[in-house]
């Protein structure tokens, strides 16, 4: 029994198919563009319809402008002039006379009586005015004016062109020209009309006045409906299907834009269109037709010699696979299942190549997917716990921006009774403000965006004025009278400022500060008496919010990151920080290498600055309390002081009082402080105006924008007394308090 073989094709018939299908899109594509170009065709000839149209409008005014300047010209007439009306009708019946398209002229007063009409003599009974409407349209405007074509006493159709006229007296006349549609019908038939098409022109109430077919039946009658509705869009020119009073269907074009309101309408049969388009089809299908007739004698040609290539290539695949299995696709193809077969060896040691490729590939794409994912997700984490430390310092200087201003003016009020109570808050308000500090400068530090300003400082002087001002605690000092280096002298008191807080609340009621050179360093040694560190807790001392264990009552206090912040301000310094006890209760040593620089240039002493004078101060911040106790110490100082709660109420106290200082917060309701700053500026104009961000926010970032936006001086809240003196000095730098 022979087995059974699939369905196959020849190489030849499948390439006839081809050819088939390749012509295909090109048959697809040949008839959108005769349809294309049919439908091109038809709006060209749709824009020449409608600018027939257009010409047999102007056409239409012309002769009717003609009209109305020969009833102008008799008008002018000396009887008419003087108001001689038995004259002026000799004059009127003999230029009615010399237009052939005129049926008579008629003349009317001011309350539309008729007082002659030159086909009747002078004197004979006024007759019913035709058109009544036309005739008080035109004495109300004053000017001429087209009436509707309408049947006259003397059963003829005509239209009346009215034109107003006065007399010397200023009595008002109304002067008609009763013309015959056969004058517009000329207008038509002097155009070049194309064959079939059907020209109506319509009057303002839309009553035909003239018609290249039938005139002489449809004169006077309305349109076909299709017409009419179509006249009755909203576009004054518009191109649109209709069918003429003779039921053929016709694509009209029409235009209103005459200055009589009149309207013309022409009409094209759409047959002749579809006849041109099933032409073009025609022709197009039979070029296609010997196109395919080509190409399959073409394709059979190419088949043969494909078969020839194909056998020599079955004995090459064959070796290439000689020694494996094989297995033949199935293919209704006979030449491609013959070829198969040769390749089939080679073809499996590939798809297993490529397998394992594939494994790999997707092995190396799902770690990377992962490593994408993790990087995404630390990078959000960052930029989440950025904005929060930004917020939360925000959020926790406000509240203590009042608490400062207040304590200030206690101290400058320097009343007795509460002195006391003023040092504890003074102590834990600067507490609270270390450690907000601390939490912001270990986030800048772990993102490595803390930079510093070096420049060549007096340490000596640095460490002097740091414990000089230290407050609460007993601190001996020995430093020679100048040690330089380069460094950021804020951070460097910084630095000192943690060393001496750490002292304070572990080593006891005093510490010793001692500053030497030694081998080209500055050597900087905080030590103190107090409770010690093991072994172990020297090992972890540096490490950000690493603490020693502590009570629950948690006396010390603290956020674990002072001395993390120590150590990467020295290190960013070129500098090293160690950390050195011989055990619990045995006190501590901290000691801090920094490399010496060589002395600045110094300036010759400056006099002490005088006192400033009183200025007036525009306190602008949301904070109620804040605002109250900042205005309270300024005054306390001297000054003439505003205070404002929002935007616009700092811009109308500033056009009442005009500023020499005006004190902005940034978080405004209705508009931030860098917008308001810039209003205030411009209301100044070229008086002078110091400004100055008073802000819960105080990164690198804040302090730049800030300048950016004009501000002279940057604070960070909570600011002190002495802050604002400085922030009102004029030579304040624009640095952040």
């Amino acid at each position: 029994m022979r087995p059974h073989r699939p369905y196959t094709v020849s190489l030849r018939t499948l390439l006839i198919l081809l050819t088939g299908l390749g012509l295909l899109p090109l048959a697809l594509l040949g008839v959108w563009s005769i349809h294309a170009a049919s439908q091109y065709q038809q709006r060209e000839q749709e824009r020449a319809m409608l600018d027939l149209a257009r010409a047999l409008s102007s056409a239409a005014d012309a002769e009717l402008d003609g009209v109305v300047a020969t009833l102008a010209g008799m008008a002018r007439s000396p009887a008419l002039v003087v108001g001689d009306i038995p004259r002026f009708y000799e004059t009127a019946r003999l230029q009615a006379q010399t237009q052939p398209e005129w049926l008579s002229v008629i003349l009317a007063d001011s309350n539309g009586a008729m007082l002659f009409r030159t086909t009747a003599p002078y004197g004979a009974p006024p007759v019913a005015i035709a058109d009544p409407a036309s005739l008080r349209h035109a004495l109300a405007v004053r000017h001429a004016v087209v009436g509707r074509i309408a049947r006259g006493p003397s059963g003829r159709i005509a239209v009346p062109v009215r034109v107003p006229v006065a007399d010397a007296a200023g009595r008002l006349y109304v002067l008609t020209a009763v013309i015959r549609p056969d004058r517009l019908l000329r207008v038509i038939q002097r155009q070049l009309v194309p064959p079939g098409a059907v020209i109506s022109v319509l009057d303002a109430s839309g009553l035909i006045v003239a018609r290249s077919a039938d005139h002489a039946v449809r004169v006077g009658g309305p349109p076909s409906q299709t017409l009419a509705r179509l006249l009755r869009g909203p576009d004054p020119e518009a191109v649109g299907a209709s069918t003429t009073l003779e039921g053929q269907e016709v694509t009209a074009a029409y235009t209103r834009l005459s200055r009589y309101g009149w309207a013309v309408a022409v009409g094209t049969p759409t047959a002749l269109l579809r006849s041109a388009r099933l032409q073009s089809f025609a022709v197009y299908g039979m070029g296609i037709a010997a196109s395919l007739a080509a190409c399959i004698a073409l394709a059979s040609l190419l088949a043969a010699r494909m078969v020839r290539a194909t056998r020599q290539l079955q004995s090459a695949a064959s070796a290439l696979g000689a020694g494996g299995a094989v297995e033949v696709p199935a293919s209704r193809i006979r030449e491609i299942r013959t070829m198969g077969e040769a390749l089939s060896a080679a073809a499996r040691q590939h798809t297993a190549h490529e397998a394992e490729r594939s494994r790999l590939l997707a092995s190396l794409r799902e770690a990377l997917d992962k490593q994408e994912h993790a990087l995404a997700q630390a990078r959000e984490a960052g930029r989440a716990k950025d904005e929060f430390l930004a917020v939360l310092g925000h959020e926790l200087r406000n509240p203590l921006s009042p608490i400062v201003a207040s304590l200030d003016l206690m101290d400058l009020r320097d009343e007795a009774a509460n002195k006391r109570e003023r040092a504890v808050l003074r102590r834990q308000v600067n507490h609270l403000r270390r450690l907000v500090d601390d939490l912001l400068d270990v986030s800048r530090i772990t993102s490595g965006k803390l930079q510093l300003e070096l420049r060549p400082v007096n340490l000596a002087d640095i460490v002097r004025q740091a414990v000089a001002a230290f407050p609460g605690q007993q601190v001996a000092l020995a430093a020679p009278a100048a040690v330089w280096v380069l460094g950021d002298d804020s951070r460097l008191t910084q630095v000192l400022n943690n060393l001496l807080s750490n002292a304070a609340r572990f080593g006891g009621a005093s510490a010793q500060v001692a500053l030497a050179t030694q081998a080209g360093h500055a050597c900087l040694t905080v030590s103190d008496t107090g409770v010690g560190m093991s072994a172990e807790l020297l090992d972890h001392v540096f490490d950000p919010f690493f603490q020693a264990p502590q009570q629950l009552a948690r006396r010390t206090g603290g956020l674990g990151l002072g001395l993390a912040i120590v150590r990467r301000i020295v290190e960013l310094h070129g500098g090293r920080v160690s950390a050195h006890s011989a055990g619990p209760g045995l006190g501590s040593r901290f000691e801090v290498e920094l490399p010496l620089a060589q002395p600045a240039d110094l300036a010759p002493g400056e006099p002490a600055a005088a006192a400033l004078p009183a200025q007036r101060v525009l306190l602008v911040d949301d904070n109620e309390d804040a605002a109250v106790t900042s205005a309270a110490l300024l005054r306390q100082i001297g000054h003439d002081v505003h205070v404002a709660h929002s935007a616009a109420e700092a811009l109308a106290l500033g056009r009442r009082h005009a500023p020499a200082v005006a004190i902005l917060d940034i978080g405004l309701p209705d508009m931030d402080g860098y917008a308001l700053a810039a209003a205030l500026r411009e209301e100044a104009g070229a008086a002078p105006l110091r400004l100055v961000a008073l802000t819960g926010y105080g990164q690198k970032a804040d302090v730049e924008r800030a300048r950016a936006a004009g501000f002279d001086v940057h604070l960070t809240k909570p600011a002190s007394a002495d802050d604002l003196r400085r922030a009102l000095a004029p030579a304040m730098p624009t640095v952040p308090a």
